[in-house]
């Protein structure tokens, strides 16, 4: 678990110091989760195996999730130690550290048996104004992914922007009616009530803290952090389609309906989140035992990060990713019809 520790944690800590001391941290900070990822994914090395679970480090990142959010809300609000300089890369730190690391540790959290820690991802996903997303993932993207009934599957050709002004309500809404479902009659229980209501708590402990720019702080940031992780669901599952078997309802989830990236340095520190067709069919699998096996799951040109900059500007994204996503839709068709 070691590289694990050291992909995720390293930003963590100098972020902590970009917040507390401000100088040369914040530049350091920024670079721990952007150029030197970059640089570490070129060394082209294997991320060893291990029988840990690795729970331990979920707990780890998610007590420096807590702490760094509003560590982020009080620097960024107050004059010092921050200069306008520092507060920018800073902010812009904080915010790919919660859309890449925290969001991806919620995640897995959401994903465990035991109950506590997926109240712990549950309270991640809160404290981001994202709640809804636990009861969309569970109940709707991980059953219909690939598929139009999930509004966090891009069709071919939908550019990112497209995407989201699509997928953020849509996502929203589709998880407010399976959680309806799911509680019909009992109104009470229905989870939306924790997501809003924490939302809000998260919220006015900034505005406590901080005041209205701590307010306001905590909000761009929240949503700089839900527009990364809508940027990681357009592009893990962009172009790919599950088809329609003869009694209408989709093919089951295969390794080819989820785009991957194996680069090991961004994917240990997002906790292997990138290995995307083995979480998809088997999603209680610990992170570090996530695999990919290229021949049958389609890989990104690139590694995560890259491919989601590279999402921003739809035409390049489209040169790229058509013809790819073609590829495997058409052989996966040829399969259907072989009968495999």
């Amino acid at each position: 678990m070691l590289w694990y520790a050291i992909a995720s944690l390293t930003p963590a800590a100098f972020l902590g110091a970009a917040c507390l001391w401000g100088g040369i941290w914040p530049l350091l900070a920024l670079l721990s989760v952007t150029g030197a990822v970059y640089f570490m994914d070129r060394l082209n090395r294997l991320l060893p195996d291990t029988q840990s679970s690795g729970l331990w480090l979920s707990y780890l990142l998610a007590a420096a999730h807590f702490l760094l959010l509003w560590l982020g809300v009080i620097a960024l609000s107050s004059d010092n130690p921050l200069n306008l300089t520092g507060k920018i890369m800073t902010f812009a730190a904080l915010g790919l550290f919660l859309g890449q690391v925290s969001n991806s540790n919620a995640h897995e959290l959401i994903h465990t048996r035991a109950r506590l820690p997926r109240r712990l991802g549950a309270l991640i996903f809160c404290t981001l104004g994202h709640g809804h997303h636990v009861s969309a993932h569970l109940h709707v993207h991980h059953i219909h992914a690939a598929t139009n009934g999930d509004p966090n599957s891009a069709r071919l050709g939908e550019g990112f922007w497209q995407f989201w002004l699509r997928a953020a309500p849509a996502e929203f809404v589709a998880g407010l009616r399976a959680e309806s479902r799911r509680h019909q009659g009992k109104p009470l229980r229905h989870p939306y009530w924790l997501w809003i209501g924490g939302a809000a708590v998260s919220l006015l402990l900034s505005y406590a803290i901080a005041g209205t720019s701590g307010l306001l702080i905590h909000v761009a940031l929240a949503a700089y952090a839900q527009w990364q992780l809508l940027l990681s669901d357009y592009v893990q599952h962009y172009g790919l389609r599950r088809a329609i078997l003869p009694g209408g309802k989709p093919e089951p989830m295969g390794p080819q309906h989820s785009w991957n990236a194996p680069q090991w340095y961004s994917s240990a520190m997002m906790q292997n989140a990138p290995r995307h067709s083995d979480h998809h069919l088997r999603p209680a699998r610990p992170f570090p035992a996530l695999q990919v096996t290229p021949d049958t799951m389609p890989v990104l040109p690139r590694s995560l990060p890259v491919m989601a900059s590279i999402a921003l500007i739809p035409p390049i994204w489209r040169r790229i990713m058509d013809h790819r996503a073609a590829r495997w839709q058409n052989a996966a068709s040829a399969d259907q019809r072989a009968g495999r």
